[in-house]
């Protein structure tokens, strides 16, 4: 065994994320029911386990949204599991809350590919986070979260040390305490969910684990951004006839009125939820209803203070 590989070893040994549980040595000689009992009761303990770091991921919330409001980007990087997480939350932000394309972006070890297949080595790869940052144009203004649950990647590390030397806001999500992802990053998120049921096999609890901060940053972020009004989905796409359909609800539960003055008012604004709403609260025009909105920098709420709503 080489050096190198030693020195890795001993390094993956003393992870909380890939630590050994005796205990579980037999899991396989158990029936089904008694495995899903023992997994589901390690994924109970995950939401405890971020419950710990709400501050931490408030402040790093906050700065972000600060950052975005000047029209910076958010940024996912991350191997494996942790990229293809930070991929799907980046890819539901425009149907949801009506980013713009590019505004919430994931990139992830060994590029598109690797979302569907395991691109071997492209994680030991500092450089190739820099690529893929410096393919994006990153500056002062975005934000770059890496994520990874050992903390360790090469890959999330790199792209956050990278983006941090370019003035970016930077967030480091890990899943084991004093990992250097978040001594890298100006915002540290370390969630220990403790060790795999599979042992190493990060996926599981520190794949929730990721997937629930990840909802947070995004949908908080969002909230803070104005793209939401109380918690009703204000900004959503209506790309399909589902959203159309839920485009309808959102604005009847928003303003109460009548199916019929619903749909004048979405005509009104070619569909678009959040002006349609002031349309009918404010009682003013489409045109009108944009201007208050772009006014109020997309604040739906703000706009109807304005109109004395």
């Amino acid at each position: 065994m080489t050096t190198e590989h030693h020195t890795l070893r001993t390094e993956l040994e003393a992870l909380t994320t890939e630590a050994f549980r005796p205990e579980l040595a037999e899991i396989d000689t158990l029936p089904t029911l008694d495995i899903a009992r023992l997994m589901n009761g390690e994924d109970a303990g995950v939401a405890a386990a971020v419950a710990l770091r709400l501050p931490e991921i408030s402040a790093a919330i906050d700065a972000i949204a600060a950052r975005m409001a000047e029209g910076g980007r958010l940024v996912y990087a991350g191997a494996g599991t942790a990229g293809r997480l930070g991929i799907l939350d980046a890819s539901e932000c425009p149907p949801t809350f009506n980013t713009r394309p590019g505004q919430v972006v994931g990139v992830i070890a060994g590029g598109p590919a690797a979302m569907v297949t395991s691109v071997e080595g492209a994680e030991d790869s500092a450089e190739l986070a820099r690529t893929d940052l410096d393919a994006l144009g990153i500056g002062a203004a975005d934000t770059v979260v890496g994520v990874s649950a050992s903390g360790r990647t090469p890959y999330a590390v790199g792209a956050v040390e990278h983006a941090r030397a370019l003035g970016a806001l930077t967030v480091g999500l890990s899943c084991n305490a004093g990992s250097a992802l978040a001594a890298a990053a100006e915002h540290g998120i370390e969630v220990v969910v403790g060790p795999e049921l599979l042992t190493g096999s990060t996926r599981l609890k520190a794949g929730t684990a990721q997937k629930l901060v990840l909802n947070m940053l995004s949908t908080i972020t969002m909230i803070r951004l104005g793209k939401t009004y109380g918690n009703l989905m204000v900004d959503v796409r209506a790309s399909n006839e589902k959203l159309r359909a839920r485009s309808r609800r959102i604005v009847a539960l928003a303003t109460g009125a009548p199916d019929a003055e619903i749909e004048a008012a979405l005509t009104a604004t070619d569909g678009e939820v959040k002006p349609a709403v002031l349309v009918i609260l404010a009682g003013v025009d489409g045109p009108t209803a944009a201007r208050l909105l772009e006014e109020s920098g997309g604040h739906l709420r703000a706009a109807l203070t304005a109109t004395g709503g």
